[in-house]
């Protein structure tokens, strides 16, 4: 005869809730992840849909390479495209889409727990892509006059709204209150 106790249940019940938490903050992860990687594709497509148009194919992210690494000269007066440019500041733009869409989709989670949440997240993006802009044109006036700067605000809402699109996919039932 064996006499059972809450005990086993109740370890089991809290590794099973650990598990659980431990899924969802993966899916979270995997869910930035790929978001980010959605709209660095799409910003990376974009331009070299525009510079292949203009008959220089990755002249951006090499303009845009050899500003954030070759600082203080002026490499877009006579770039010709480089793939170590290209590649190396292709690495950074998508580390920093895949941090963003890593607080995206943590802040859409705290969005369908919160409805109230929702309408401030929407005003923060609006503030961040608008502040975005506005510190391009004040800290990288030369680099915005090589390169169109309505091709780069375009990329940045299409980036905006392929990344939306796979949250809205993801998350269809999400609903925002003010």
């Amino acid at each position: 005869m064996t006499a059972q106790t809450g005990a086993t249940t109740e370890r089991s019940s809290h590794s099973e809730e650990s598990s659980l938490a431990s899924l969802d903050v993966t899916r979270l992860y995997q869910e930035g992840l790929i978001a980010g990687l959605v709209g660095a594709a799409t910003v990376a497509l974009w331009f070299l849909i525009i510079d292949s148009i203009q008959g220089r194919p990755f002249y951006t992210p090499t303009i845009l390479g050899a500003a954030l690494f070759h600082r203080g000269a002026a490499p877009w007066l006579d770039a010709v495209p480089n793939l170590e440019m290209v590649l190396m500041f292709t690495w950074v733009h998508g580390l920093a889409f895949v941090v963003i869409g890593v607080v995206v989709a943590r802040l859409l989670a705290l969005a369908e727990r919160q409805q109230n949440v929702g309408f401030g997240i929407l005003m923060l993006f609006v503030f961040f892509e608008f502040g975005f802009i506005a510190a391009a044109m004040l800290f990288a006036a030369p680099v915005l006059q090589a390169l169109a700067w309505p091709a780069i605000l375009v990329a940045n809402l299409l980036a905006a709204t392929a990344m939306g699109g796979f949250f809205w996919l993801r998350h269809p039932n999400l609903r925002v209150q003010p």
